[in-house]
């Protein structure tokens, strides 16, 4: 019922309506699932055993949903760190769990290599991924740090270089009348790149922007999955969408509206906190990220004034609101109505290989990959908003690509910017003379 679970049907290993006549032809394609095995916790499992199963697996899920979200504030409290190395060990096992799905197919046929070049490219894409953003956000560090340096004038060299290595090796591994087959699962690799490592990428430049472009669409996403399954669960009867027929439509409205709600307060409290609304910046003194700044006009209370239908209803001419709460609303309306079709997408292709999860690692939910299908499009989402609407110039970052230059380009940029101030006014003559 909640958009992002795994659907119920694929839980009870229904086949969807004519799976049997579409995929006729790629049966020997399809990977032979082991049973699934049950990870509840024995302890869970006697403390349920005399709930009806309907029932049961609704406390176990609570019971794991409320761990993992006291478990992700705090991850939140211990930084910004900490964060990057959590999204950097879950995009390496959404991966894993969807490669393996490929690897059971690849496996039968005994062909070399799939399962080490499919890792090898990650640990390609992830060196040219991270190093951008050594580039962009460490300048500091990277000019006091002569390897550095180096790796940071020839990143995208050496990333292509190494990208040729692995497409090298994929042709040399080509095995006779499996040529298809091979290049197959070469595009399975590449998709698989492209839908978790580059999409957690983008959650790392949004967490650089603020915690709160971090925080709040994952919270929206996390509030749409659990309102939407309750809503579901305890007044369902409309059936949403036929590739998941325990999804509803009730639990998709009642979904949508709480979220809103819930994203509109969580917003507000976040906002009155630098912590969570200053971009985030390396300390070259310290050796650490420096969460503090002036907050922007989008987190600094502002009045609006209601539209004459709101005055009429609410008895209130104006209305004080942190800017964000406005942009919030669009976050929680795409997480809600949008961001479901991650899910949709990811229950046709678990329907697709007859599998019931990406993996049985959270009781109850399924895989890691089960419960982000629909935070990988959010975080895309997120990422194009701040890049349309929200971001202008960054200073810091302007000024850590300068530091990286050579002394004679630093001083034919400050004798143009001089120039520049001069002509603008804002600097007497008297005082750069000086």
């Amino acid at each position: 019922v909640e958009p992002c679970e795994s659907d119920g049907e694929d839980r009870l290993g229904l086949p969807s309506e004519g799976e049997g006549d579409l995929e006729g032809d790629s049966k020997a394609d399809t990977p032979d699932v082991p049973p699934s095995s049950d990870s509840t916790p024995q302890c869970l499992n006697k403390a349920l055993e005399g709930l009806s199963s309907r029932w049961k697996n609704w406390w176990i899920r609570g019971i794991l949903s409320v761990t993992m979200i006291i478990g992700f504030f705090l991850i939140i409290y211990l930084g910004p760190l900490m964060l990057i190395f959590v999204v950097m060990s879950i995009q390496i096992k959404c991966f894993q769990e969807i490669i393996t799905i490929g690897y059971r197919v690849y496996h039968s046929y005994e062909l070399p290599w799939f399962r080490t070049l499919s890792w090898y490219f990650l640990i390609c894409v992830n060196y040219f991924f991270y190093g951008e953003t050594v580039a962009d956000y460490f300048g500091a560090l990277v000019q006091r740090e002569e390897p550095l340096q180096f790796l940071v004038r020839y990143h995208r060299f050496i990333s292509f270089a190494l990208y040729l290595a692995g497409f090298c090796m994929f042709v040399l591994s080509l095995v006779k009348k499996h040529y298809r087959l091979q290049f197959y699962m070469f595009a399975w690799t590449h998709v698989t790149l492209l839908i978790v490592v580059t999409q957690s990428h983008l959650v790392i430049q949004n967490l650089f922007e603020g915690m709160i472009w971090f925080i709040v669409p994952i919270s929206i996403v996390i509030c749409n999955d659990i309102m939407a399954y309750l809503f579901g669960f305890f007044f369902g009867r409309t059936p949403l969408i036929k590739l998941s027929p325990k999804k509803t439509w009730e639990g998709f409205i009642g979904g949508f509206f709480s979220t809103v709600v819930f994203g509109f307060i969580f917003a507000y409290l976040l906002s009155q906190y630098q912590y969570f609304v200053c971009p985030v910046e390396y300390n070259s003194e310290t050796n650490r990220f420096a969460v503090g700044c002036e907050p922007s006009d989008l987190f600094v209370m502002q009045e609006y004034t209601l539209p004459a239908v709101a005055q009429n209803i609410l008895r209130w001419k104006t209305v004080n609101l942190y800017p964000f709460q406005i942009h919030s609303i669009a976050l929680s309306t795409f997480g809600s109505l949008i961001g479901p079709f991650g899910g949709f997408f990811a229950s046709g292709f678990k329907r697709a290989f007859k599998i019931k999860d990406f993996a049985d690692t959270i009781p109850g939910h399924g895989g890691i990959m089960d419960r982000f299908d629909c935070q990988y499009l959010m975080a895309t989402f997120v990422h194009v908003y701040i890049a349309s609407f929200i971001r202008g110039p960054n200073p810091s970052k302007v000024l850590q690509q300068l530091l990286v230059l050579q002394p004679e380009q630093q001083l034919s940029i400050f004798n143009t910017l001089r120039n520049h101030l001069r002509e603008k006014g804002m600097l007497p003559p008297a005082v750069l003379e000086q």
